[in-house]
């Protein structure tokens, strides 16, 4: 037997047997323990070439001067390796990286291999360690890798200066960070970062020297985070960037030129912090600010601790779209505080933020707006199921199957709506007083540890069911899990306000007039409501009707205009290719921009020639996580 195969047989035999798995996890006196999720088959990340049982990164420390002008992070990452007795190596996660040399704290070299590249996990990085435990790395990433996005002036808000933003989640980051790039290997970390005079870094982490130091080739800035994180949360962007607070501890970063809307559509974000501990005990990040990204960014926000990173899609002006800030912010406690330990147990995430994102929004705004969100969430959640197959589908399952696949295949409304849908279900039977109380215990109890889908469904059974036949039953737990579909007990939080909105749009397509004075009044939720409550075929005439009526065609808000070019393309509605070119160039969100183009390709002679053209332009703003989505929908 290897090394490896010795100790997984030893914590096999001593789960089997019950033995307490942190009697194996002490390595030495000096060595940390290995967690026991970790110990445990399910842990196992097919995602990542790490061998955490035999050495595991603890530790981080980044050394990196940021080259824009070869597109490149160049430097070295130190790492602290805890190590069972007798290891012999260290294996981690690269992505085109180029390794320069590996050596010991003292500076002696140490032997390294690079195997071969896989095209979704990149290659591994074999570290002989001579009895080290701490290795550096000498390294550079790639002008394409995947996690870093380099952008022109011409890219940002104020056009004058260039910038630079990361992206982790799921795999990437070792593109740019040569370390154990599983969810299930936590790890602290700090950082100096050198960007060029004229232009600012931050991070996900606390700032030690908010205005940096005199540095060769700019400013040097350094940056600390003590607890232990998942790596794909390390995260970076530099450019011209301003700060304004928001309270005592939140605040956010943008360019100077679109700062005072960004901070007026913010004004509440101190609220939700406070609303969040209400519900679920402290924040444990100490603070929590907002980092709004060019338009680029290809999600809607990403929950890296202490800084959210945000589209600049959620500033419609009228702080409608402000549930996005309310989600990144719940992942502080569900995907940062105890987050998925595989791709596979993604929904540990996402279901648990999106159920404590309604449960904010309710706090702040009331009952009302709360069930008008869960409300549309449901219709998503119809949408993902037939996208995956229908009720049969193997991934509309919470528990998914990734073997062979990149982990973003996962990240589906399944996670996000099934995964809260399934919360939602679990607070009816048990009353959410008793609902209430587990979370904030369960959150408490696996602080700054890594979950996966059988440890929260024995930590379920055991601190919640009890033993209790009726409540198991009524529950059905291993069918929310671990089977496909919809289960029959699912609960369906409907709004009070949408029969009327729907009857306004079954009226309209039996040809009526367009609402304007119920629009005038409608909030966002509602007025995507309507639009996406439209039969999908209506003629030229009741489209441009619509528009004329509601501007959908110059409509500010994001997720309006989205639900509004869904509808228009499906109508293959030519006045409207405008609007859809300028939507589809002006921003790189995955959510609306993979769609769209869907969309487009599905309408043939008349779709797919429009899809090619303005994909030509765009492909190359847009991020890759974006891109690599987009290009085999366009091919």
């Amino acid at each position: 037997m290897t090394l490896k195969q010795t100790t997984r047989a030893a914590v096999m035999a001593l789960l089997l047997c019950g033995a307490a798995a942190p009697a194996l996890a002490q390595t030495s006196s000096a060595q940390a323990p290995i967690p026991a999720i970790l110990m445990t088959p399910e842990a196992h990340d097919i995602h990542s070439y790490a061998q955490p049982l035999v050495a595991r990164v603890t530790h981080v420390d980044l050394d990196l001067t940021a080259d824009f002008a070869a597109k490149q992070m160049k430097g070295s990452a130190a790492l602290d390796i805890a190590a069972a007795p007798g290891a012999k190596e260290v294996v981690l996660d690269t992505k085109g990286l180029v390794i320069h040399g590996v050596t010991d704290d003292k500076g002696q070299a140490l032997p390294w291999t690079l195997g071969k590249a896989d095209p979704i996990l990149g290659a591994p990085l074999t570290v002989t360690l001579n009895g080290a435990r701490r290795i550096v790395v000498s390294y550079d990433s790639a002008p394409d890798g995947a996690a870093l996005q380099w952008l022109d002036p011409a890219q940002t808000a104020g056009k004058k200066k260039p910038y630079l933003f990361s992206q982790g989640e799921a795999i990437l980051n070792r593109t740019w960070i040569p370390t154990q790039d599983s969810p299930g290997i936590r790890q602290t970390w700090t950082a100096r970062i050198v960007a060029p005079e004229g232009l600012k870094a931050v991070m996900s982490a606390e700032m030690l020297t908010p205005e940096g130091e005199p540095a060769a080739g700019g400013r040097a800035y350094r940056f600390k985070m003590d607890k232990p994180v998942a790596s794909y949360l390390i995260a970076v962007a530099i450019g011209d960037l301003a700060f304004e607070p928001l309270g005592q501890r939140t605040g956010v970063y943008t360019e100077p030129s679109v700062m005072k809307k960004t901070a007026y559509e913010f004004v509440d974000v101190e609220k939700m912090v406070e609303a969040a501990e209400s519900l679920y005990g402290p924040y444990a990040w100490g603070r929590y600010d907002l980092l709004v990204l060019p338009p680029s960014f290809p999600f809607g926000g990403m929950e890296n601790p202490r800084l959210t990173f945000a589209t600049p899609t959620v500033i419609a002006g009228d702080r409608s779209l402000v549930s996005l800030v309310a989600h990144e912010l719940a992942h502080s406690w569900s995907g940062n505080l105890v987050n998925n330990a595989t791709w596979s147990d993604f929904w540990l995430n996402e279901g648990f933020t999106v159920y404590f994102e309604n449960r904010i929004m309710e706090k702040l705004y009331g009952p009302e707006r709360a069930a008008m969100l869960a409300d549309l969430g449901w219709s998503d959640l119809q949408s993902a199921i037939a996208d995956a197959g229908g009720m049969t589908g193997p991934d509309t399952r919470l528990h998914l199957d990734l073997a062979g696949r990149d982990p973003d295949d996962g990240m589906t409304d399944i996670a996000y709506e099934k995964g809260a849908t399934f919360l939602r279900t679990i607070e009816k039977a048990v009353g959410r007083a008793r609902w209430d109380a587990y979370l904030k215990d369960y959150f408490a109890r696996h602080a700054f540890q890594s979950q996966t889908t059988a440890g929260f469904v024995a930590d379920l059974r055991a601190n919640l069911i009890k033993g209790d036949p009726k409540l198991e039953a009524e529950i059905g737990i291993d069918q929310w899990v671990y089977q496909p579909g919809l289960p029959d007990n699912a609960v369906h939080v409907k709004s009070g306000a949408f029969p009327a909105v729907d009857a306004l749009a079954a009226a309209y397509a039996k040809g009526g007039t367009p609402p304007i004075a119920k629009w005038k009044a409608w909030s966002t939720p509602e007025r995507t409501r309507f639009i996406a409550s439209l039969p999908r075929k209506l003629s030229s005439e009741r489209l441009a009707s619509l528009d004329a009526a509601f501007g959908l065609s110059t409509q500010g808000n994001s997720e309006i205009r989205f639900v509004w070019l869904e509808l228009a393309v499906e109508n293959r509605y030519q006045p409207a290719v405008t609007s859809l070119e300028a939507f589809l160039t002006d921003q790189g969100r995955r959510k609306f921009v993979a769609p769209l183009f869907k969309d487009l390709m599905a309408q043939g002679d008349w779709g797919q020639p429009i899809a090619k053209r303005i994909y030509a332009k765009t492909r190359p703003l847009y991020h890759a996580v974006t891109r690599q989505t987009v290009d085999a929908i366009v091919k």
